[in-house]
């Protein structure tokens, strides 16, 4: 598994080193997507394991071919559709789409030689589902994404291992993309259960809009001040004497501001002191009277 990170992670840099010299799907193909799959250990010189321009026929359409296909005992076993780098992947699933219902294959790939969608059938059987179960984008992986990754390397593949877990991946990107989307721009109802402990008055669409960005502050400032907690905890946990650099709260305030529109909140109403009172208190004060 080390040495499977490590070489993801030099797969990684090439990425980021060569990704604005390549502007064709051809060249993307060759610098990218190939050696992509030879680090997962699959011979992609061998037609018989990796078969390029498979032919999927669409009903009446005939010699209609997927880009690739990494086959097991003479049966595709993996669809793998190829982009241009420069191209985002959005609406380019639908081909892939139709060629995942005419083939015997339980996974299907959409990439652009960076960003990599892993689709399966877990709404109907035998047809792909619209949504991936898993998404990376190699320039940027992550430790926890190389060890779902890892699942899908050559020695370690098997077709039941990876749908057990499929689902379970599939829904937590999900809400990982909710929760950064409700971090960002909080929905109405997002702001309703938050607030709904801490402001006891009516719940209007003015007073919402006016928590919206202390929900948005409040949001980012838990997620930073939990971190610096971690952090702090993983340095005390390696050695007492080590120390780190961790924002005060005064930092993470400012660095977080945004111009916030007040909220009517109720309070006591403030004592008046008149003009008599004031005078009265100045002519105690001179006599040394308390």
């Amino acid at each position: 598994m080390e040495k499977f990170s490590s070489d993801i992670r030099l797969v990684s840099q090439r990425i980021q080193q060569i990704q604005h010299s390549i502007s064709t799907e051809e060249a993307t193909k060759t610098a990218l997507i190939m050696p992509f799959f030879q680090t997962l250990g699959y011979d992609v010189f061998n037609p018989a394991e990796f078969t390029p321009e498979y032919i999927a026929d669409v009903g009446i359409k005939k010699g209609e071919k997927v880009d690739y296909a990494i086959m097991d005992q003479g049966q595709p076993t993996i669809l793998i559709e190829a982009k241009s780098i420069r191209e985002p992947l959005t609406k380019h699933d639908s081909q892939l789409f139709r060629y995942y219902g005419t083939t015997q294959a339980k996974f299907a790939i959409l990439t652009n030689g960076d960003t990599y969608r892993f689709y399966t059938d877990l709404e109907t059987p035998n047809v792909m589902d619209t949504v991936p179960f898993f998404e990376i984008t190699l320039s940027t992986i992550k430790d926890n994404e190389i060890k779902e990754l890892y699942k899908f390397k050559k020695q370690e593949f098997n077709v039941n291992t990876i749908l057990s877990t499929a689902e379970e991946l599939k829904y937590l990107s999900a809400i990982k993309e909710q929760l950064k989307t409700q971090s960002q721009l909080p929905s109405d109802e997002f702001i309703r259960l938050l607030i709904q402990d801490c402001y006891q008055g009516i719940k209007t669409q003015t007073v919402v809009d006016k928590f919206r960005p202390i929900v948005s502050k409040a949001f980012t400032q838990f997620m930073n001040e939990n971190m610096n907690e971690r952090i702090k905890h993983v340095i005390s946990g390696d050695s007492e004497s080590s120390t780190v650099s961790v924002p005060s709260s005064s930092e993470l305030e400012a660095e977080n501001s945004i111009d916030e529109p007040g909220i009517d909140i109720p309070s006591q109403p403030s004592i008046e002191t008149t003009q008599e009172e004031i005078e009265g208190y100045a002519v105690c004060d001179r006599k040394g009277v308390t």
